[in-house]
């Protein structure tokens, strides 16, 4: 279920913003102005969890391998399950670019 501030206008505009970065310089050059580094730091963390909760790793093993406490990570493992499809989505999509490179 999505919260009304997911179709926030400010949100929409930062998402569209977002998917005009072409590069991975570009993308880094603007998470660094836009997040603090704690921000990024976290952001990227989850996304690290999702992707080893999606290769079953255990809980522990995510813990000492990002740092992530087993609340964040009981957090992201929530949104695999139940939320909005976005880490599925991403994580596909690399498993796809992965597959292409191979």
């Amino acid at each position: 279920m999505r919260n009304d501030i997911m179709r926030d206008e400010q949100i929409g505009k930062l998402a569209e913003a977002m998917l005009l970065l072409e590069t991975k310089e570009e993308a880094c050059s603007f998470f660094e102005d836009i997040f603090t580094i704690h921000e990024l730091q976290a952001v990227a963390q989850r996304l690290a969890v999702a992707r080893l909760l999606r290769m079953k790793v255990t809980y522990q093993e995510i813990a000492e391998q990002t740092g992530a406490s087993t609340a964040t990570i009981s957090r992201v493992n929530r949104s695999l399950s139940y939320g909005a499809g976005g880490y599925q989505l991403i994580l596909g999509k690399e498993d796809r670019e992965q597959e292409e490179e191979a």
